[in-house]
C-alpha cells in the first residue's frame, strides 16, 4: 500500500512517500513545496495545492496522514499554519484519499520513543527505518514520519479488525 505523509506549512510543506507491506517499509520519495514569500497568502495556497496535486497524481497514494496543528506563541504564524493545513487536507481529500490526522507529540513518540524528540533525531530514525532515502530535508523527514506512524496505526487496525473477526 502507498501511504503520503504530509508535514503541512506556508513557507515549506514537507511530503513523502512510502510504501507499506505488512511490517515491511521502502521510501517511494519525498520533497519539500515552497512557495513564494512575496506573492499574496491565495497564490501561495495555490502554489502549494498544484504541487501536492502533482505528488498525488504521479504516486497514487492508498491513503494519506498529515501532522496536525500546534499551537504557536504568534497567532499570525498558527493562523497561516492552520491555512496551509486546510489547503494540505484539501487536496488529499478532493483525490479521494482518507485522510488520518496525528499529533506531532504522538509521531515523534511514534518513532523515537520519546514526544519531545527535535528535529535532528526524527530525521535519524526515518532514516534508519527507510534505508536508501538519502538526506533528508527536515520538513521532508517530518512527513516521512507521519507516514511511518500511519503505516504503523494503518496495521494495527487490520490486525485489531481480523482478530475481531475471527473472535
Amino acid at each position: 500500500m502507498i501511504l503520503l505523509g504530509l508535514d503541512p506549512g506556508l513557507q515549506a510543506t514537507g511530503w513523502g512517500i512510502i510504501a507499506a507491506d505488512g511490517n515491511r517499509l521502502r521510501h517511494v520519495a519525498n520533497g519539500t513545496v515552497r512557495s513564494r514569500p512575496a506573492d499574496p497568502l491565495a497564490d501561495r495556497l495555490v502554489q502549494l495545492y498544484d504541487a501536492l496535486a502533482a505528488v498525488i497524481a504521479e504516486h497514487r497514494p492508498a491513503s494519506a496522514a498529515v501532522e496536525e496543528t500546534f499551537v504557536n506563541t504568534n497567532p499570525q504564524s498558527t493562523l497561516k499554519l492552520g491555512q496551509a493545513r486546510g489547503v494540505v487536507m484539501l487536496v488529499a481529500a478532493k483525490a479521494g484519499l482518507p485522510v488520518a490526522e496525528y499529533a506531532a507529540r504522538f509521531v515523534k513518540k511514534a518513532i523515537v520513543g520519546v514526544g519531545a524528540a527535535d528535529k535532528a533525531q526524527v530525521a535519524a530514525m526515518v532514516a534508519r527505518l527507510l534505508p536508501g532515502c538519502g538526506p533528508l530535508a527536515p520538513d521532508a523527514a517530518d512527513a516521512l514520519a507521519v507516514a511511518i506512524t500511519h503505516a504503523h496505526m494503518a496495521g494495527t487496525a487490520r490486525t485489531v479488525g481480523a482478530a475481531r473477526v475471527t473472535a
